[in-house]
C-alpha cells in the first residue's frame, strides 16, 4: 500500500469527500486534502507515532458520543464494512463543530488476508442545517395551519389534486376520513347559483387577468346549511407563465354577509333564507302559518339631515335594541335597508296575532328615543303579509305582498299598519302599468298644457294663467288627471322630464300670445315646480336657458313651490330661491297654510306672493274658523309685502269675501276652468288683461 501512496494521493486530492486509508496495523497510509480540511487536522504532518488510525484520525474526546472501537475506520481495518454512520466532531477550526457521515470498507490481499481499511468522510453540516430548517419551517406551517381561523388549501393544478387543512374541513363540518384530494370536494359544495362566478374568478387569475384570486360564494356545510366563504389565492407559475399550482385560504364570512354591521341584526339575505325555509315548511305542513312584517321609520331622512348621520345611526341602534325585546327566540328581526326593518313571525296562526304584534311595535316606537343628546320621536309604516295556512307561496311573492302593504300604509298617513289583500295587489298592478304607460307617454309626447286664468280681484281683469299639465293617454284612450299620475311621477323621478316640458311649453305659449298682440300683452305665467325639480343642482341654469330661449322677460314667469318642499330644508331652499330671484323671476309659495312654515324663514325668503290653499277658501263662507284662517294669511302676506292669490274660488260669495279681505288675485271655476291654448286665446280676447300688472310685475 505504501508504494502506491503518491499515485493515489494525487487522484484522491481532487475529491470533495475525505478519504483515509490505514494498513493492517492501524497506521495511516493515505489521507487526502479533503479529509484534513474536514477534520481540521493536518494528519500528514503528524509524527509517525501519532498517525495511528485510533489516534491520528480522531483526537481524544473529539467524537461525541461514539465509542472508539465502533468508529468505521477501526472496524474496516478489522475486516468489517459499515454503511454511513453519522457522528458529530468538535473540529478545531470550527467552533460549532461539524456533522460527518463515515463509511468504512476493509482492504484485503488476493488471498483474502487483511490488508487494511478505507473510510470515506463527508461533511453534512450544511445538509443537516438545511434539514433542520426545513423541519422547523414545516412545524411552523403546521402550527400556523392548525391555529389559523382560516381554512387553507393547496391546489396542484398539474396533478389535479388539492390539499385541505384540518381547519378547512372543520369549517364545513367534514370528517377528515371521508375527504379526498379531488377539486370536487371544493366545487361540489358551492351553491349552484355561485359556482359559475367562482370558476370565472379562478380562470381570470390563472389567465393573468387579475393579480390574485378572490371570490365570495356559499358553501354547503355538513349540517345542510350554507356558509358564506371568502376565497383568496395566488398562483405559482413556471418559466412560461403557466400556472402549475395555486394556494390560498377560505374564510367564513357568514356573519358579515348575513348580519348588519351597525345593529348586529340579521340582514335581508339571512331573512330571505329563513323565509324560504318557512315557505318550504308550510308547503309540507298545511297548518304551519307565519307572517312577514316590513316597516320603515317615518321621516328618518329628516333626522339625518337635521341632527346628522351620527345621531341617525344611534337612533337605528336604539330602535333595534328596543324592538328586539319583543322578538321571540324562533322569530327573526332583521335590518333590510337604510331605515327599514322586518320581522318574520315563525308561529303566527292568523291575522289577529300579526296585527297585535304590529300594534306592539308601534307602541314601542312612539315612546321617545334619547340619542346624541337629542329627544327623537318616531313611528313606522308597517306592511303585513301572511304565509302558510294551506296556501303555497313563493318567498318573493310574500315579500312583494308585505312591501305593497307597507307602501299602502305610508300612503294612508304613516304611523299605521296595513294587511295585504287582493285589492292591494290590483292597485299595485295598476300602478305598475301606469308607470309603464307614463314612461311611454314622455317618449310619445302625450302631455299637453291647460291654462287656468288668474284674475285681478279688484278690477276683474285677466292678470295671468297657471299652466296645468294633462295626460292624453293613447293606451287608455282618455285624459288622465294630474292627481292620478303626478304622485307616481314624483316617486319615480319622471316628474323632472315632465316639469321641463311644462316650463318650456308654458314659456313658448306665452311668447306666442304676446306676439299675436304685438308684444303689448302684459300677462304672467304661473308654473309649478315639483320637489324633485327644486332639488336639482342645475335648476337655475335650466330655467335661465328656457326663459332666455323664449325671449320672455323673466318677470313674466311666476314659479310656484309648495310650502312643504321649502320647509323640508329651509336653509337650502332659501339659497335656491335667492338664485332664482336673481334671474328676475316671480316666486310664490303654493298651498300656503297646509304646511308648517317658520315665520323666521318666511320673513327671509325672497317671495312675491302666497297662494291660499283651496281647502281653506272652499269653506270660508260657511265656517268662521276657515274665514279667520284666510284673513290671517292675507294680513300676514301684506305685512311681509306679498300679494295673495286665492285658488278654488267657485262662487260670487267667495269672491266677495276675499275682496273684503284685500286679496289681490283669484282663480277658480267661478271665473273659468282650465282650458286648452285655443280657448285661452279666446279668453284673452274677451277679458282684456291688466296693462300695469301687479306691483311685483312693475317693480
Amino acid at each position: 500500500l505504501r508504494d502506491q501512496t503518491q499515485v493515489l494521493s494525487s487522484i484522491l486530492d481532487s475529491l470533495e469527500d475525505g478519504v483515509v486509508v490505514a494498513d493492517a496495523n492501524e497506521q495511516l497510509v493515505l489521507v487526502n486534502r479533503a479529509a484534513e480540511r474536514i477534520m481540521g487536522v493536518a494528519l500528514q504532518s503528524l509524527p509517525a507515532t501519532e498517525r495511528s488510525a485510533h489516534y491520528g484520525l480522531f483526537l481524544p474526546d473529539q467524537v461525541t458520543p461514539f465509542p472508539h472501537d465502533e468508529l468505521p475506520l477501526r472496524r474496516a481495518v478489522c475486516g468489517e464494512s459499515t454503511n454511513d454512520v453519522g457522528v458529530f466532531i468538535r473540529n478545531p477550526t470550527t467552533p460549532t463543530g461539524a456533522w460527518l457521515t463515515l463509511s468504512g470498507r476493509p482492504l484485503t490481499y488476493a488471498d483474502g488476508s487483511p490488508r487494511g481499511g478505507l473510510v470515506v468522510i463527508r461533511d453534512v453540516t450544511a445538509q443537516r442545517a438545511a434539514e433542520h430548517a426545513l423541519r422547523e419551517s414545516e412545524e411552523r406551517y403546521a402550527l400556523a395551519a392548525k391555529g389559523a381561523n382560516d381554512g387553507l388549501w393547496d391546489w396542484d393544478i398539474a396533478r389535479g389534486c388539492i390539499f385541505f387543512s384540518e381547519r378547512w374541513m372543520e369549517m364545513l363540518g367534514i370528517d377528515p376520513s371521508t375527504i379526498t384530494a379531488s377539486p370536487d370536494e371544493w366545487f361540489g359544495r358551492v351553491h349552484s347559483d355561485d359556482v359559475q362566478k367562482l370558476r370565472e374568478d379562478i380562470a381570470a387569475h390563472l389567465n393573468l387577468q387579475t393579480p390574485h384570486f378572490e371570490n365570495e360564494s356559499r358553501m354547503l356545510h355538513q349540517d345542510g346549511t350554507y356558509r358564506w366563504v371568502l376565497s383568496r389565492g395566488f398562483a405559482v407559475r413556471d418559466a412560461t407563465g403557466r400556472a402549475t399550482r395555486m394556494a390560498g385560504s377560505h374564510s367564513d364570512v357568514t356573519e358579515r354577509k348575513l348580519y348588519d354591521a351597525l345593529t348586529g341584526l340579521p340582514n335581508k339575505a339571512l331573512l330571505m333564507d329563513r323565509l324560504e325555509w318557512l315557505a318550504a315548511r308550510a308547503a309540507r305542513q298545511t297548518t304551519a302559518g307565519f307572517a312577514l312584517l316590513l316597516f320603515g321609520l317615518d321621516r328618518f331622512k329628516m333626522v339625518n339631515e337635521s341632527l346628522g348621520h351620527g345621531v341617525g345611526d344611534q337612533l337605528l341602534v336604539a330602535v333595534s335594541q328596543r324592538l328586539g325585546r319583543l322578538i321571540r327566540p324562533a322569530d327573526t328581526f332583521a335590518r333590510i335597508g337604510a331605515d327599514e326593518f322586518a320581522v318574520l313571525l315563525e308561529e303566527c296562526p292568523g291575522v289577529h296575532e300579526a296585527t297585535r304584534f304590529a300594534d306592539q311595535l308601534q307602541a314601542q316606537l312612539v315612546q321617545p328615543f334619547h340619542v346624541g343628546g337629542e329627544t327623537v320621536f318616531s313611528s313606522a309604516s308597517i306592511g303585513i303579509a301572511l304565509g302558510g295556512g294551506g296556501t303555497v307561496s313563493r318567498p318573493q311573492e310574500i315579500w312583494r305582498k308585505a312591501d305593497t302593504a307597507k307602501n299602502r300604509a305610508k300612503a294612508k298617513g304613516r304611523g299605521r299598519h296595513e294587511l295585504f289583500d287582493s285589492a292591494m295587489h290590483k292597485r299595485a298592478y295598476q300602478q305598475l302599468q301606469l308607470e309603464t304607460d307614463l314612461r311611454q307617454a314622455i317618449e310619445r309626447g302625450e302631455f299637453r298644457l291647460h291654462y287656468q286664468p288668474i284674475i285681478t280681484l279688484a278690477t276683474g281683469q285677466l292678470a295671468g294663467f297657471e299652466a296645468l299639465v294633462r295626460w292624453y293617454c293613447t293606451a287608455k284612450g282618455n285624459v288622465i288627471a294630474p292627481g292620478e299620475f303626478i304622485p307616481l311621477a314624483e316617486e319615480t323621478g319622471l316628474i323632472v322630464g315632465i316639469g321641463d316640458f311644462v316650463l318650456r311649453e308654458a314659456c313658448r305659449q306665452l311668447a306666442e300670445w304676446r306676439g299675436q298682440h304685438g308684444g303689448q300683452l302684459d300677462l304672467f305665467m304661473a308654473v309649478n315646480l315639483s320637489a324633485r325639480q327644486f332639488g336639482q343642482p342645475d335648476l337655475k341654469s335650466q330655467i335661465e336657458d328656457t326663459v332666455i330661449a323664449s325671449s320672455l322677460e323673466p318677470r313674466s314667469i311666476k314659479l310656484e313651490i309648495t310650502e312643504s318642499v321649502i320647509m323640508e330644508d329651509a336653509l337650502a331652499a332659501t339659497h335656491t330661491l335667492e338664485q332664482l330671484k336673481a334671474l328676475g323671476l316671480q316666486l310664490c309659495i303654493d298651498d300656503f297654510g297646509t304646511g308648517y312654515s317658520s315665520m323666521k324663514y318666511l320673513r327671509d325668503l325672497p317671495l312675491d306672493s302666497l297662494k291660499v290653499d283651496r281647502s281653506f277658501v272652499a269653506k270660508m263662507t260657511e265656517d268662521a274658523a276657515n274665514h279667520e284662517i284666510v284673513s290671517t294669511i292675507v294680513r300676514l302676506a301684506h305685512n311681509l309685502g306679498l300679494d295673495v292669490i286665492a285658488e278654488g274660488v267657485e262662487s260670487i260669495g267667495m269672491a266677495n269675501a276675499l275682496q273684503q279681505l284685500g286679496c289681490e288675485y283669484v282663480q277658480g271655476f267661478h271665473y273659468a276652468r282650465p282650458m286648452e291654448a285655443e280657448a285661452a286665446q279666446r279668453f284673452i280676447s274677451s277679458h282684456p288683461p291688466t296693462t300695469s300688472g301687479s306691483k311685483n310685475q312693475s317693480a
